[in-house]
């Protein structure tokens, strides 16, 4: 495990941007996951309806066919356990079976399901850090960007410590064949402060169908607010069909 270096942030985050981000944080823990299924716990109140139609999907990283007929907007966060058990499993403590690649093998290889990424970045600073290189990845190697998200998951191992600093992203981005890391790192040191902006009308959007934490998910007019059970996300994409 990387050891966590000294970072040099000065031309990395907007100053303002992230103290908002520690104030979320802090309220985000509060009302963190609840343990049995990954759903965000406390309060909050929905501002709409859950419908994928209302979620903004474009520029934003997807695997699937451009014009499935089904569409999942899916919130995570690359620090997250919870989403680490979603996408590839094998966490310590959920003995949840992964469910994306189940519905990756049974829609989205089969053109009827587009699974949608956006980031919700509030467990800590490496939260962010991921979110900005995975930005930057889609940007310059948008073919490259599921190998590269499997690999940040992979290597996923405590939320606030360890892997996921820029030194341990920067590392596993170069063992990616066909991404030239340096490239990607001059891009986040270039479009951070868009990138931020995005990264928190991501958030932000979350809060109004009434996601507060990792994962959650919208698809059709169905909301998901967390790692729910394999028929739950099938039925909610076969109305769809």
């Amino acid at each position: 495990m990387p050891e966590t270096k000294t970072k040099d942030y000065s031309n990395l985050y907007v100053p303002g941007a992230i103290i908002i981000a520690g104030i979320i944080i802090g309220i985000s823990l509060i009302a963190a996951l609840s343990p049995a299924t990954g759903a965000p716990g406390g309060g909050g109140t929905a501002a709409k309806d859950a419908d994928i139609a209302d979620v903004e999907i474009a520029g934003l990283p997807f695997i699937g066919a451009e014009n499935a007929p089904a569409v999942m907007a899916y919130w995570s966060d690359y620090q997250c356990p919870f989403c680490k058990a979603f996408e590839v499993g094998g966490v310590e403590g959920i003995p949840n079976p992964a469910v994306l690649p189940v519905l990756i093998k049974d829609y989205v290889d089969t053109g009827k399901l587009k699974v949608v990424f956006k980031d919700f970045a509030f467990l800590s600073e490496d939260s962010t850090t991921a979110a900005l290189y995975g930005r930057a990845v889609w940007e310059l190697y948008p073919q490259k960007y599921w190998e590269w998200r499997e690999a940040m998951y992979h290597a996923q191992d405590e939320e606030h410590a360890g892997f996921g600093d820029e030194a341990s992203i920067v590392a596993l981005t170069k063992k990616i064949t066909g991404i030239d890391s340096a490239a990607v790192k001059a891009k986040v040191a270039g479009k951070t402060a868009d990138y931020m902006l995005a990264i928190e009308a991501d958030k932000a959007e979350a809060g109004e169908f009434g996601i507060n934490g990792t994962p959650g998910f919208v698809t059709g007019k169905t909301l998901l607010p967390g790692f729910m059970e394999l028929a739950q996300f099938k039925t909610a994409i076969e109305e769809q069909l």
